[in-house]
Order: C-alpha cells, then structure tokens, then sequence
C-alpha cells in the first residue's frame, strides 16, 4: 500500500509503542495480515425527509431494483489544515428512498442525515453520484424514469476558516430544505427514445469542467446514450447523445426517432456496467458489456477509441463465452504518478476472476489495456469490490447468509493470497437459559439508540414482552413451572425478531474506499463499519486453517526456523481453543472475575478436554509440539508481542496553530466508537490467546519429557498468568458508564483530566470511549505528532497506519503495569465509581504498580458509597506511597494555599479537606490525630491539625474534646481564634454550663476579654453575654468582678434601651451587682468603673457660645470608685424611674439615662410627689421644684373646674393618701 502519511517515519522512530509491529522484536514488515470489522454504527436518517412527486408525466416505476450503497470522499480528506478532513458521505438506496449520511472522525455533524423519497420511481443501483467542486457539492441521483441534480454549498464555503476547533459543526446537508427538488434545471426526465435498457441497471455520472451534469446510460437498443443537464447557474437545454458502435460517430438526437431509423443493434453490446474517468476538457466512458467486451468511449469526440476481448485474459473460457456476462463489474482507479487502472471482475458460475489492466496510450489517439495482473476467488455471490493502484478490495455473500471480505495487493502478492479481514458474525440463533437464570437476558449492543436511555429502552421491551405474555394466558392460575415456560417461549420469541432485524440491517451493500486516506468502510443496510489492522498475533490465531498452513514463514519473522515455531504453536493455540466447550470457558471467565488464580482454572479445563477428547485432539497437539524447535523461545515471543507495558513518552510543547489542528482529531462519536471497539476485540482477542496458551503450558508441565525442556516454565507460566489478567482485565473494562455526578474540585486535578464543558451530540457508551473522547486522545494525538519541523500543510492522513498507532496506545494507556494513571483518573473525574472500584478490585491481587494511587481511588468510592471508615482506612494505606508514585505527587502539588512542610502532610492536608467537603468530620479527627504524629517537629503543621481537630469536635458538640485540642494548640493567634469560636458557638447552643466550667488554664484573661468583647458589640435585648460573663466570675467567687459586670450592663441599659422591659432589667442588674458587694467584706465592697474624659479646647478667638463643637474625648479614663451605697442609690433611681415608666409609658424614652435632677421634675410633672420627695431626700436634693409643682397644681385645681378636679384624683391617687390631710372644704 502506498504510504501517504508523510510524518510516519517521524513517529515511528520516535518508539510510539506499538507504531510499527514488531520493530522491536524482529517481526517481519513484509507480511499482509488481515483486518478486524469495528465500530459498527447505525445508520439514522431523522434529520430531514422529503417525498418528492415527479407530477403526472410520471406513472408507477417497472419494479423495484436491489438495495445498494456508496460513498464519496472529499479530495482534501486526507489534509490535516482543510475543513473537510476526515470527512465523508455514504448512502443506501432501497426502492424509491434515498438515504444520505455525512460523516466525519473528527467532529460531530449537526444536520448530517436525509432522506429523500423520489415518488413513483425506482433508484438503480449504483445510480448515486457525488462530485465536488471548488464551491459546491453535487449529488447525481439516476432511477429508472428520471435523473435529478441537488447543488449543496461547500464546507469549505459553509466554514471559512480552516482551524476546526469546535466539537461539532454543520453538515452539507444543513441547508438541504432550501432546495427546489422540483426546479427543471435540475431534474429530468429519461427519453423513451433511445429509452432506458430493461435489463441492465448500469449507469454513472459526472460533472463536466463546465459545470454540466452529464448521466451516461445503457440504451434500450444496445449502446449508451448521455443525458446532459445545462450548469445549474446557467442557462441552456437539455440534450440526449446516443454513442453507438456501428457508426462510432455522434449522433445527436434532435428528436424522438423510432427504432427503424436507428437501425437494429443488438444487446450484445449492452452495458452491463459503466465507469467514467474525467479528463479536462473530456470524458473517458468505460463499458464492460455482455459480450465481455470492454468499450471505451470518447464522449467530446463520441466515438468508441477501444475494444478490449476480456475472454482472452480467461483461462477456461468456452462455456462463458456463450453465456451473457450479467455478473461482470467494473471499477476505475487513478494515480498521478501511475495513470488509470481498471479492475474487472468476470463472472462464472461457481467461480470469478479479476482482471486488473492498466490503460495505455499509443500513437493515433489509440489505447491499449496493459494486462497488470488476473486474481481467481472461489466465492460466487459478489456483493462489490473496490479497485487502488495497489489493491482489490472484495465483498462476497455466501450461501451461509455470513459476511465475507477480502484484499489483495495485486502487485506483490505474487500467489495471490487473498488477506482475510474478520468480520463481526452474527449473533447465536439459539441462546441457552439455564434453570437458574432469568430468562430476561440484556446485552447492549453495537448502535446507539439516541431517542431512548438504555434503562428506558429495557423497560419498554419488557412491558411489551409481558403484554403478550400475560394475553396469551387462558386460565386464571398457572403454575410456577408453566410461567417459566411460557417466559422462556416469549423471550426467545423476542429474541428470533431481534436477530431477524440485526440480519436484515447486517446485509451487506457496498465497500467504501477512501483513495486519500486508505480508509475502507463496510456498507451495510442498516449499518455503517469501519475495517482497521489486525495485529500479527491477532492475525494468525483468526487466520483460517488452510490459510494459516499456507502462510509464508519468511513474512513472519525475520527468523525461518523461529516462524516455524510459531506457527506450530499457534495452531496448537486454534486446536484447544476450538476443544473448549462454553462451559470450559465459563470457568476462567469466573476465575478472573472471582480473583482466583488462571493456572488453576487452567489446570481443570485441561483435565476436562482430556476426559472429554473423542477426536483425539490431545494427539494432534502433542504431535504438533514435537514439531516446535524451542517451545519456550516461541512463548516469549508471543507473550512479548501481547505487552503493552511501555510509558508513552512526554509530548513536546508544540506551536499553537498545530495544537489548534489537532485539538478536534478523530474526536468524533464516530472516531471514538471506531477506535475503542477496535481495541475492545483486541483485548477480547488476546485474552482466548492467553488463555489457551496458559492452557497448553499446563499440558507442556505434564509432559515429562517437555519438563525438562523448559528451563524457565514457571517464569514463562507467570507472565503469561499476568497477560490473561490484563487482557481479560481490558476487555472488560468496556462495559457501560454511569450517569452520577459528583462535585470534585477539591481535588484539583484539572490539568489531566479535565472534562469537555459543552454537550457532544453523542455521549460516550462504555467508560473507555469516555476515557479516550476525553483524555487519552488529546495525549495520543500529541504523542504521534510530537516530531519538531512538521509541516502540517505537507502531512496528510493514512487511516492503517494513524488508526494502529492509535489503538497501541490507547492499549499502552490501558495496560495497567505502566506507571501512568490516567484511565482510573479519568473514571475519579467522571464519577464512574461503580466501574473505578471494580477496576480496582481486579488489579489489586496481581498489579503492583501505582499501589497508593489505587487505594487512594478506591477510599474516594468508598465515601461516594457511604463507607467512610474503609474510605480513611485507605487513604492511610496510601500515605505510605506519598513521594513515589505520581498521581499523588500531583495530588499534592495542585495545593495553593500554604505548603507543608512535608509531602506526606500535604497529603493528609488534601484527604482532610476532601473529608470536610463531604461532611465526615469524625473520619476529619481520626486522620487530623494520625497525621499529628507526621509533625511532630513542625509546629506550624502542628497548630493547623489542632485547629482542624477542634473545629469538628465543636461541629460534633464534644465541648470538652474541642476545649482539650484548644489547649493543646501551639500557636497563640490560632488558639485564641478558636477560644473566640468556642465562647460564640456554645452561647449560641445555649450550652452555657460548659463554657462557664471549663478551667481556662493560662486563659482567664482571654476568655474574659473575648466574652466582654462580645458583650459590648452586640444587642443587649437578643444576646446574654453579660449575665454569661456575671455567671463566669460567680462560678469562680469573683464577685467584685461580677459585681462590676452587673453595674455596667445597668447602665448601658438606661443608655442603649430605653423602653419599660429595659428599665425592669436595669433594676435588676442593679440589685444583682449589690448582692455581690454585700458577699464581700465591707472594706472590699466597691467597684471601678471607668468613663472616657472630656477636654474642652479653647481656642483664642472663639465664643463660649462656640465651645460645644470643640469637644472631643481622649484616650485617658476617668475613673470612678462606687462603693455599696452608691449602687444602692443608683438601684434606687433606677426603681423610680421604672415607677415612673409604669406611670406614664411615653417617659420611658428619656427616662433611662436622666439624672436625679432632671428625674424629680419628671417625677413632679406626672404628679408623683411622694417618689420625688423621696428621690430628693436620697440625693440631697432641694425639695423646692416638689412645692412649687405641687402649689401650681393645687392653683389649677382650684380654677380648673369638674375637668380639672376630676383629672386630679389620677396624680392623687399615685400618692400615698394617708399623706394626704382631708378637710371639709376639700369636700
């Protein structure tokens, strides 16, 4: 195959692991090996529909033709700065329906699927032409009684730049609905004269350097006639060119002439396929007819420049030379450098031959065929073939209703030996359910169903299975065993309706070459499949038998007698994989699943196949060993093939624009379904090699003279114990995600495992194709393109070889003895817990790499789980690994606060904040007390831990335990905020007992200040912290201290909340405050309390008047002594002016905080004389502001009338009346 990637070499010289197979190892490079069918992806076509009606000049088609499918690819396909890389489109055809499929592998297309309904016509086969021009693609659309033109944009006009950087992007198809189907210059309709030929469905299209659409068709009466449609821009007629052998001139029809007047031809010359090869300025018509003669057409100069007998090339040719050649194909091929070749296919009952001929020219304007080289198949039904300069490509059916597909390079394979490719067989028509099993069996298959989940899908199809089920019941009861029964049935009914439809869709249609990229598809009817390298060892274990002993020893390995070897042994691989029944291969199956160990699964399966042997298979296979030179040699060269255990090598920084490029490579739905199923068979693949090879080794130990031989079996055997684990281990990680999510930054791992923000329009299926689309592909990409002085205008792509490099490392990035983590990693950020503990469960008895990083992931499933103890006790498990492997170095370093002092503090400082996130503050402590141990010289480290493990003691209620972490704290400004936290958060609980008992050792101070602190900057109505601070000095016998708390908290009270409620708790800090004093000796019985000084500044100049804005405060204090007595006068006055508040509730206001002074005439205005008399006496006050208010009321009284007199009982009665004398005229 011609290589087109021109940075190949770079990448495989750079040791992209598995690049070139067995570079490395002394594999041959010259060896064909066979591809593997993956990604198998349906074919939806719900975007866009359309019936198009032909109008009444269009009656019922003559009948339906057989499905049939196609491809184009963009001639910019394979260039990695161009819109339309990777790109592609297929089609089916069946009946009157067109379906069209815009693909790509890089991004995901919106829009990308139509159907077309072409009314009461019928689409010949192969009639679906796709050409492209520098503005405009063409679809060519030829039935049985029309030809249609549809003239779609560009993407490169629809998309100008070439950078593609978003993840998805319209298709070609997007603007489809704005096309006039019914446009005349687009459409029209085939002639009855020449007509149509009835029995020959051949046909092709082109576009000419002019932009006409020209539809070249066999003709009714032998011949080909070309329908040309005018430039869609432009204008003109349509016009009919008949080319006919008998004259070999032009004719151009005018008209419609009857039959007589053309003359009688012949169906001889009848076109039984049709090619065109495009020149400048003309048009190469190539017509393989029933005569088997092959026909070339120059349509400028409409006549015929070749005839070519291709019976002459038939070995064995008198019986097909009197038969019509009806099977015969045809297919062009063209390369700048080697010219134009034509592939031809020439059918025979029971047999086929192709012909590949390479087109000459002579002098004269005369061409010749160059005879390149004949292929002989014993498959008869021919589907398609594809034709390159160095290839064929065939797809047969066989009478078996299976899938067969081949290739051959025709130009060295000089045997001609066809390469297998191994495609996906349908599934078992009958599925066993054993007794124990349900018979509701589900299994998630290849194609995507994009309108339901998978859950919603499982619920419908049950509901309807039991629908049916419960209908057909009659009788009101049925017995267990009858219900079973009658599950059974219908399920398996189910299932036959299932596999019918996955055998109708799995027909296959056509192969679809890309000549750009070397990318084959396979065409089915209802899917679409992509075909990708098999590795050697994969190669030879599916290869047939017959062709396994025909294999060429020398294309293996460069050593003769070492192929040999091989191939021995891989037949005696194929002899006890064939031997081993379901049942055999359920035992390993468990064996790796329950962690047991393979050797002895291994060991009990030999022993059945030898009880069970009736065909002698055990004989064949020893007799096959005698035959292997060096069993162990040949062994190790298997199982060194199979590793993967290769670290891929750090990408290079590269320039931006090839990062922009690169940055939407094969990331597809598509692309990534292709890759991973790929790998998927792989893993599949190589675990029933290790498998069966552990197996054979098991007999190689029972052989006694084989013993002997194996200088190293045990060695040997444990490797290939390994290899089964791994294989088995990747093959099942490609199972189904999960749709949980979990907030994870704390973590802080952005910089591996970031996610893509915006929605693709297809979500990963399986955890793999979530790793890949996510991770890997980005490192993979940049892996392969890493090379410095890459030209990306000079790269272009090639599918074989991009896609095994691919596979190879997304394998390398899999294999879990490689020291990378990004796959658990990525399952961690995508909160695919279920599949991570599982992943981890399975590596945990063999794999020894990255042991920490496994615990530590499987203690994040653990939380996620709800087990938080077995979560800590894996993280500390861990620990231990902090500073040796590198996810946890990177764990540490993505810390951005303070750094510790060691990594393995760094560590427990991440667990510890994870721990908080989630809301463990138990699991906080126990790992906080732990990790003190670690900083034990770090005091700093010391004071953070003590910190964290007196938070969550205060969170949980332990008082006392956060009280003793408190203490213990090293750091001052650290212990002190959290004494603060503790007085805050117990006053808030109430839990006031606690706060008051604690000892404060070294504290006192403190506490008390933060409670005075507190105190003094909050609500006096809403918080309680004086009376907390009152009960702390109580508690200790401080009671001066209490004492003085009390005084100040009566007096902010008189200041600060001035209503009757706040008066009444005035009154009673008050009387608290001298309690206190009368508890202590009269000669200690007083109090200090101090006010801030005023200083007056006299300014010269200024007015007395003026000095009221010149007062200011000091920092000195004034301080005042209160003994006993003066508390109790302040008691006093603070009872009289909640007397006078209860009297006059609009008083409380400024009752608060006045003076005796200003109280007595407040008192003398409400009419409480008594109260102010005795407030005067108390404070040495004159009593004259009392007779002179009590005269002046005695004076309104007298001239104030009834209303007067009658108020005046109210002050009267506020006063005590035995004060008050009673005389007659008072009366």
């Amino acid at each position: 195959m011609k290589q087109l990637f021109h940075s190949s070499k770079c990448w495989k010289e750079e040791g992209g692991t598995q690049s070139t197979w067995g570079k490395r190892r002394g594999w041959s490079r010259d060896m064909e090996r066979g591809l593997i069918e993956a990604g198998r992806r349906r074919s939806w076509s719900r975007d866009f529909e359309k019936a198009i009606g032909m109008g009444a000049g269009v009656g019922p088609g003559a009948g339906r033709y057989a499905d049939s499918a196609g491809g184009f690819c963009y001639q910019e396909s394979a260039q990695l700065v161009s819109v339309t890389r990777n790109r592609f489109i297929h089609w089916t055809t069946s009946g009157d329906t067109l379906e069209l499929v815009e693909e790509s592998l890089d991004i995901n297309l919106l829009n990308n699927a139509i159907r077309l309904k072409i009314q009461n016509c019928s689409l010949l086969p192969g009639g679906v032409h796709v050409c492209e021009t520098q503005n405009l693609v063409v679809i060519l659309i030829v039935t049985n009684q029309t030809v249609h033109r549809l003239v779609l944009p560009h993407p490169a006009r629809m998309y100008r730049s070439e950078l593609i950087t978003e993840g998805q992007m319209q298709s070609v198809f997007t603007d489809i609905g704005k096309v006039n189907f019914r446009d005349p210059s687009n459409y029209h309709m085939i002639p009855s004269i020449p007509g149509l030929a009835s029995n020959s469905t051949a046909s092709t299209a082109w576009l000419s350097s002019d932009g006409e659409a020209l539809f070249a068709l066999p003709s009714a009466s032998g011949g080909i006639f070309v329908l040309k449609l005018p430039p869609h821009d432009g204008h003109g007629i349509v016009s009919v060119v008949e080319l006919k052998q008998s004259s070999v001139m032009q004719r151009l029809l005018t008209g419609w002439m009857p039959t007589a007047i053309r003359g009688d031809q012949g169906p001889s010359d009848l076109p039984v396929s049709l090619s065109a090869h495009c020149l400048e300025h003309d048009a190469f018509l190539f017509a393989l007819c029933q005569d088997h003669k092959l026909r070339m057409w120059s349509y400028k100069d409409q006549m015929c420049l070749m005839v070519a007998d291709l019976l002459e090339f038939v070995p064995v040719n008198k019986d097909l030379r009197l038969a019509a050649g009806t099977g015969h194909r045809l297919r062009l091929a063209y390369s700048q450098s080697l010219g134009l070749y034509l592939g031809v296919y020439m059918h025979a009952p029971k047999r086929g031959q192709f012909c590949v001929f390479q087109l000459v020219s002579t002098e004269s304007n005369r061409y010749s065929l160059d005879h390149i080289s004949s292929l002989f198949t014993s498959q008869e039904t021919l589907v398609d073939f594809a034709l390159t300069p160095a290839e064929i490509w065939a797809l047969w059916h066989d009478d078996e209703n299976q899938t067969i597909v081949k290739y051959i390079n025709f130009e060295q394979n000089i045997a001609g030996q066809w390469n297998q490719v191994f495609v996906q067989p349908l599934p078992e028509e009958v599925v066993t359910i054993r007794d124990d099993q349900d018979p509701r069996i589900f299994s998630r298959g290849g194609e995507r169903i994009l309108d339901l989940t998978w859950d919603e899908l499982k619920k419908e199809v049950t509901l309807a299975v039991e629908n049916e089920l419960q209908g057909s019941v009659t009788e009101y009861e049925v017995s267990q065993e009858e219900f079973r029964q009658l599950q059974v049935e219908f399920w398996s009914k189910f299932y036959a309706c299932c596999l019918q439809y996955q055998e109708a869709l799995s027909c296959p249609l056509a192969l679809h070459l890309n000549p750009y990229t070397n990318m084959v598809c396979l065409l089915k009817k209802g899917f679409l499949s992509f075909l990708v390298p098999c590795s050697l060892v994969d190669h030879l274990y599916l290869l047939p038998d017959e062709h396994l002993l025909t294999e060429d020893d020398s294309t293996i390995l460069d050593d003769l007698e070492m192929s040999r070897d091989v191939v021995c042994l891989v037949q005696c691989l194929r002899l006890i994989g064939e031997s081993i029944s379901m049942e055999m291969a359920f035992i390993m199956e468990m064996a790796c699943s329950r962690l047991q160990p393979p050797e002895k699964a291994a060991e009990q399966i030999l022993e059945d196949l030898i009880a069970n042997d009736t065909e002698n298979v055990m004989e064949d296979i020893h007799s096959k060993l005698q035959e292997i030179r060096n069993p162990i040699h040949a062994i190790g060269v298997l199982i060194r093939e199979m590793d993967y255990e290769v670290e891929l090598e750090m990408e290079r920084a590269q320039p931006l624009n090839m990062r922009m490029n690169l940055s939407q490579l094969y990331g597809s739905g598509t692309a990534v379904t292709v890759v991973c199923r790929g790998v998927c068979k792989m893993a599949t693949t190589r675990f029933l090699i290790c498998r069966d090879l552990l197996i054979l080794q098991q007999l190689l130990l029972r052989l006694g003279d084989a013993v002997s031989m194996l200088g190293s079996s045990w060695t040997v055997l444990e490797c290939v114990t390994q290899d089964v684990l791994v294989s088995r281990f990747i093959a099942r990680l490609f199972s189904s995600r999960e749709s949980n999510l979990q907030h994870l930054s704390v973590l802080e791992l952005t910089d591996t495992t970031a996610l893509t923000p915006h929605k693709l329009v297809s979500s990963p299926q399986t955890i793999v194709e979530l790793f890949f689309q996510e991770v890997a592909r980005k490192h993979i990409i940049s892996h392969l393109f890493s090379q410095p002085n890459t030209s990306l205008s000079e790269t272009s792509l090639n599918w074989p070889h991009l896609i095994t490099a691919i596979a190879a490392d997304l394998l390398s990035l899999l294999w879990p003895s490689n020291p990378g983590f990004l796959f658990p990693e990525c399952l961690m950020g995508s909160c695919q817990y279920t599949q991570l503990q599982e992943y981890i469960r399975l590596l945990q008895p063999w794999c020894h790499v990255n042991v920490g990083s496994c615990r530590f992931l499987m203690g994040r499933c653990y939380l996620v789980m709800g087990e938080g103890h077995k979560a800590l006790d894996c993280f500390c498990q861990a620990a231990s690994e902090v500073g040796k492997e590198e996810f946890l170095d990177r764990l540490i370093r993505a810390e951005d606060g303070e750094m510790a002092s060691t990594p393995r503090l760094q560590y427990y400082d991440k667990v510890l904040r994870l721990l908080d996130v989630i809301g463990l503050p138990e699991l906080v402590i126990q790992l906080a007390t732990l990790a003190i141990t670690e900083a034990a010289d770090d005091w700093r480290s010391q004071a953070t831990l003590r910190t964290c493990i007196f938070k969550h003691h205060l969170d949980l209620g332990h008082n006392s335990q956060a009280y003793e972490a408190l203490t213990q704290n090293p750091d001052s400004s650290r212990q002190l905020d959290c004494l603060r936290q503790l007085v805050v958060v117990l006053c808030e609980r109430s839990q006031l007992q606690d706060l008051v008992e604690f000892p404060y050792v070294n504290l006192h101070n403190e506490v008390v200040g933060i409670i005075e602190a507190r105190a003094r900057a909050v609500d006096l109505m809403t918080h309680n912290y004086y009376e907390l601070l009152y009960a702390f000095h109580i508690y200790r016998h401080n009671y001066r201290k209490a004492g003085t708390v009390m005084f100040e908290y009566g007096m902010r009270l008189g200041r600060e909340v001035r209503t009757l409620r706040g008066l009444q708790k005035q009154g009673n800090c008050y009387l608290a405050a001298i309690n206190c004093l009368r508890l202590i000796r009269p000669e200690y019985a007083w109090i200090v309390q101090t006010f801030p000084i005023p200083i007056v500044c006299k300014t010269p100049g200024l007015h007395w008047a003026s000095l009221n804005k010149h007062l200011f405060f000091t920092a000195a204090r004034q301080i005042e002594i209160l003994e006993l007595e003066d508390l109790e006068k302040e008691c006093m006055l603070a009872h009289i002016r909640l007397t006078l508040a209860q009297h006059d509730p609009s008083t409380a206001a400024v009752a608060g905080s006045s003076s005796p002074e200003e109280m007595v005439t407040l008192l003398v205005q409400a009419g409480l004389f008594d109260t102010a008399v005795s407030l005067c006496q108390t404070f040495r006050l004159p009593l004259t502001p009392v007779f002179e208010g009590l005269t002046f009321k005695c004076i309104k009284l007298q001239f104030g009338g009834e209303v007067a007199q009658a108020e005046a009982w109210d002050w009267l009665a506020a006063n005590q009346l035995s004060s008050v004398i009673t005389t007659k005229e008072s009366r």
